[in-house]
């Protein structure tokens, strides 16, 4: 089983040291410590378990360190920032993992720019040597890239020419969106293997700036600051310290703190239920604070980012992932309510952020998802998000006959419009009603209401609602006709139905290059017995099979 969980004082690739507002984020790759055996993490290159790490670092600085307003990444190896993913891993590893890999390793670098954006704490690359494939598309990542000049440092993607894939995490798209680069440029830069080094580099807008190796550290440091003078986040506040999770895998069962895991290994199916908090909220934004890693908007949002990403590397075979929710709703809105009056605060604006995060998460999760909406649930405000990230949405309509549990609602929040956009930068709900803007006006105006199952299936907020006597049978026949299909159409089919509206650079990271990086990945010219990515360094040529397809 691949764990997501890890800690600093776990690190076996990344250190991580403080000078006043600025941190500084070194990679020092320890080539034997790999996720798995049979390849060595050589030249700061890196595999799923290097990742990990580096996503742990990045979400610590933003909740453990708010007196951090500027990030360094930077080279703990002479002459060589990072040389990529390790191919020998790529070689060995499943289609599937490869897959899993560029997409944890894509949201990973999403989330640095994140970090930059909308937490204002502003990534820089210290580029001390060789920046190759994967590790120039690091460096894109960040706001600003500051390459040493000295005659042999470079940055590159060369995985065309060298391996017959395309960079995998962002690197076409960053160069000419991001860094905008002119298209002819680009097409040179990526079809040679030596890349590009000094004043070109910088004239291509490859990088911000190219500095001679005797005053480079003191002009990253400079820089730095000059970054973090500029930020908003506070000099004084204490952080929240993110201790370990708690969670216990039994079997077919998984049980965080807030979230039950069910497993029907024969349906191929999870169901994943979020609970509502059983406490009432803190008075006010010192209590919230008190509470730290406790709060439960925060907890709840840690223990389902950890369960998505379970779910989508140990359970590759569960196809279909059902949403439920429990408990009392209306001690959601008052967590809410804490959180939207105090959004200009360091710590409310970083877990209304990170909700946004995970909830793209799960847009981006190759799942059939569906949410289904019974009595005794709780889909409130950034719950009820669920319900329109799902491919399929139920509810029952009414209470079960011999039950006296009230019959479910559904209730909107100011978290449902605007504060939770797509990659594609709408909400979810502008998203569902991309033809029908009226509807997500004459949604927004009942916010705070109760929504019951009829009128939730006539405004078009879920996809039916059923009553108790035919809830069972249904839903039994929409999930064993799903589990028939081919899981490989249902991901094509989702990924191009789930992001209606306009692109963005994250949609075409997502949806353009990963499904490209995706077919090439399963092409001989790449992974066969004489394809490129099995051959590299070992002195033969690849042999192709030139047709075009």
């Amino acid at each position: 089983m691949i764990d997501f969980q890890t800690s600093p004082q776990d690190y076996k690739h990344w250190k991580l040291d403080f000078d006043g507002p600025v941190a500084y984020l070194t990679m020092d790759v320890n080539a034997e410590a790999t996720l798995k055996p049979g390849y060595e993490l050589k030249m700061n290159s890196y595999d799923l378990g290097v990742d990990i790490e580096l996503y742990d670092a990045v979400q610590r600085l933003r909740f453990e360190h708010p007196e951090i307003k500027s990030v360094v990444m930077r080279s703990g190896k002479d002459r060589i920032f990072c040389a990529g993913a390790n191919i020998r891993m790529l070689g060995k590893s499943s289609h599937a993992h490869k897959v899993n890999f560029c997409k944890f390793t894509n949201e990973t670098r999403n989330s640095i720019e994140d970090a930059s954006e909308h937490s204002h704490q502003r990534y820089i690359s210290a580029v001390n040597g060789t920046a190759a494939g994967g590790g120039y598309e690091l460096a894109l990542a960040t706001d600003y890239i500051m390459l040493i000049d000295d005659g042999s440092a470079t940055v590159s993607l060369p995985e065309v020419p060298l391996l017959a894939v395309l960079p995998g995490t962002g690197g076409l798209t960053r160069v000419v969106d991001k860094r905008k680069v002119r298209r002819d440029r680009a097409d040179i830069f990526c079809s040679i293997e030596e890349g590009a080094r000094g004043q070109r580099a910088v004239d291509w807008r490859l990088v911000d700036e190219s500095i001679k190796g005797s005053i480079f550290e003191e002009e990253v440091a400079k820089r730095a600051h000059a970054f973090a003078a500029d930020s908003d986040r506070p000099s004084d506040a204490k952080g929240v310290t993110f201790t370990p999770l708690n969670r216990k895998i039994d079997g077919d069962r998984v049980q965080y703190d807030l979230i039950d895991i069910e497993i029907n290994r024969s349906g191929r199916v999870a169901t994943v239920t979020l609970k509502a908090p059983t406490d009432a909220a803190p008075a006010d934004l010192a209590g919230a604070h008190a509470q730290g890693a406790d709060f439960w908007p925060l907890a709840l949002c840690r223990q389902f980012d950890d369960a998505l990403l379970h779910l989508r590397t140990n359970e590759t075979e569960i196809g279909t992932v059902i949403f439920k929710t429990s408990g009392n709703g209306s001690l959601i809105e008052a967590y809410e309510k804490l959180l939207e009056d105090n959004a200009d605060d360091w710590l409310m604006r970083e877990i209304i952020l990170y909700w946004k995060r995970t909830l793209k998460r799960v847009d981006m999760t190759s799942r059939t998802l569906v949410t289904l909406i019974e009595p005794g649930s709780c889909f409130v405000g950034i719950l009820a998000e669920l319900i329109f990230a799902a491919d399929r949405s139920y509810m029952l309509d009414g209470q079960i006959e011999g039950d006296d549990t009230p019959e479910a609602k559904i209730k909107l929040s100011a978290f449902n419009f605007a504060m939770m956009p797509m990659s594609n930068d709408l909400t979810r709900l502008e998203t569902r009603f991309l033809g029908e803007p009226e509807t997500v006006e004459r949604v927004k105006a009942m916010i705070g209401q109760e929504i019951n199952g009829a009128e939730a299936n006539k405004l078009g907020l879920v996809t039916d609602a059923y009553d108790d006597i035919d809830w069972e049978e249904d839903v039994r026949l929409f999930l064993e006709e799903r589990v028939g299909y081919s899981p490989d159409a249902l991901t094509g089919m989702e990924a191009n139905l789930r992001f209606a509206g306009p692109e963005t650079m994250e949609t075409k990271i997502f949806g353009r290059l990963t499904a490209w990086q995706n077919w090439i990945f399963q092409r001989p010219n790449a992974v066969a017995d004489d394809g490129a990515l099995k051959l590299y360094g070992t002195g033969t040529r690849p042999s192709y099979d030139f047709n075009r397809v």
